[in-house]
């Protein structure tokens, strides 16, 4: 076993490799023994103010295999990937596998492909990943991917999607780094899926996407209007590119002007008060409630104000009276204003032209640095990017990827999402006071049960409908067509 495992790791070809590759690879069916309970590691997490306790069990290979035996929602699944085509339209989506067949090894497999929902829940239950990850449709099935030409296999649609993690955000967070989140730095994805979310469906006109928790530190976005899945690279490119900001270079302006952009001036509208809740006060990342970090947002103010001593003065009255954050911020952009402000032909400002542009685009490129959204726009770009599954369980916190109502995004709370040893025992709880009834689904027996229903009601069900609908008006166009004249 182990040489075919390493064997075909060396073969392995560099698109079958993401970003950052397990420590073993393979395209082969290997067949995968079970756990065994005496030779398994089962994962515990680690002390945390805002996460489990210390020592806890999160993740286990026995608590894996009874999510996938009754947990995981096959049907839903199947459904939502099949988009009411018929003929093989499910059996050429690529589906991905991370397993670990012992504690010391890890193995991925790309190009797995099923050709109904049965062989795919009977491969999910057999080789139990801890990880499933969704590619894009092919012209033809990817298991048979290694007996055809470029020319012949190549993707032909995948959903638009989106990846946001809070590890981009380290530049500004000030409370985790990392892979370590707290509720305060988790108000960034809230910021961000409020963004992307109105823009897609605004600027846009998206209908059909769905958000996920990524089970530890980010979100995902699936976009699965007909027109989104089956836009090209270079259109994908351009819907990612068109939300994005050079955010990377702290030191570097973002070249905005006084003609904001309608999106960036709707965003703006969105994010200020967001940034002002949850970001210049003590609670928040305390921008602006210590002389020490006052001081360092007013050293980004642009050179010309700074030499001007519109930083000094500000330092030295917020030091001499007490200011709330929110009425520094208001001080900070009144004191702008005046300066940058016309009032006439008469009015000798000390600032001029470009000078009294960047001061007076300042607040806004202050307020998107801190909160604008920051994509890993690598993972919109291409249809043959890979994406963790939605329902998955993340195998370090245990957290189960659920969906996000985004109406509700201020209220989602990561650390209050369902987790593996919580759904396991509530089934076992609900067997103890109700028998094991087999007419009810068993997420309906767990915590899981409001976001699946909610999945169901907002998603799933309504595109099912839109899809129905639309193939009816195209049998009908047909049939009208085609009748006698």
């Amino acid at each position: 076993m182990p040489a075919l495992q390493e064997s075909n790791a060396q073969k392995r070809k560099p698109e079958e490799v993401m970003e950052k590759p397990p420590l073993r690879s393979s395209t082969a069916s290997i067949p995968i023994s079970p756990y065994e309970t005496s030779s398994s590691k089962a994962v515990t997490s680690s002390k945390s103010s805002s996460g489990p306790q210390q020592n806890a069990v999160v993740f286990s290979p026995e608590l894996l295999r009874i999510y996938y035996d009754r947990l995981f929602p096959y049907e839903a699944m199947y459904d939502w990937l099949s988009y009411g085509v018929e003929k093989d339209f499910f059996n050429r989506r690529e589906w991905s596998f991370t397993i670990q067949p012992t504690p010391e090894d890890e193995i991925y497999i790309r190009y797995q492909s099923f050709k109904d929902l049965e062989e795919f829940k009977s491969a999910v239950i057999k080789r139990q990943p801890n990880k499933i990850d969704i590619g894009a449709v092919f012209t033809h099935q990817p298991k048979d991917h290694n007996n055809l030409s470029k020319d012949v296999f190549h993707t032909e649609e995948r959903e638009l999607v989106f990846d946001i993690d809070l590890t981009d955000y380290d530049g500004v967070r000030t409370c985790c780094s990392g892979a370590n989140i707290c509720n305060k730095c988790w108000k960034y994805m809230n910021m961000a899926v409020k963004v992307m979310d109105e823009g897609l469906k605004t600027d846009f006109g998206f209908n059909n996407l769905v958000w996920f928790y990524s089970g530890r530190r980010g979100v995902h976005c699936w976009v699965c209007d007909e027109s989104a899945r089956t836009l090209s690279n270079d259109a994908r490119s351009a819907v990612a590119t068109y939300f994005e900001l050079p955010l990377e270079n702290e030191e570097k302006s973002l070249d905005l002007n006084t003609s904001l952009h309608p999106m960036l001036a709707r965003s703006f509208g969105v994010l200020e008060p967001m940034f002002l809740d949850h970001l210049v006060g003590e609670e928040g990342m305390g921008l602006l409630s210590n002389q020490e970090q006052w001081v360092k947002l007013l050293k980004t103010l642009p050179e010309e104000a700074r030499k001007a001593g519109i930083a000094a003065e500000l330092d030295k009255e917020w030091t001499k009276r007490d200011v709330s954050p929110a009425d520094k911020w208001k001080m900070l952009k009144s004191r702008i204003e005046k300066e940058t402000k016309k009032e006439g032909a008469k009015k000798q400002r000390k600032f001029k032209g470009d000078e009294s542009e960047r001061l007076e685009m300042w607040p806004i490129e202050t307020v998107f640095r801190h909160t604008y959204p920051r994509l890993d726009i690598n993972v919109s770009k291409m249809q043959n990017h890979l994406l963790k599954s939605p329902f998955c369980v993340h195998p370090k916190t245990g957290r189960v990827c659920i969906p996000m109502d985004v109406s509700k995004i201020d209220s989602f709370d990561p650390f209050n999402v369902p987790t593996l040893p919580q759904i396991v025992s509530e089934l076992e709880s609900y067997a103890k006071e109700n028998g094991e009834s087999k007419n009810i689904p068993d997420w309906q027996k767990t915590s899981l049960k409001g976001s699946m229903q909610f999945f169901l009601k907002t998603f799933l069900n309504p595109m099912k409908n839109e899809q129905r609908k639309r193939r009816m008006e195209e049998k009908a166009k047909e049939e009208a067509f085609t009748g006698d004249f």
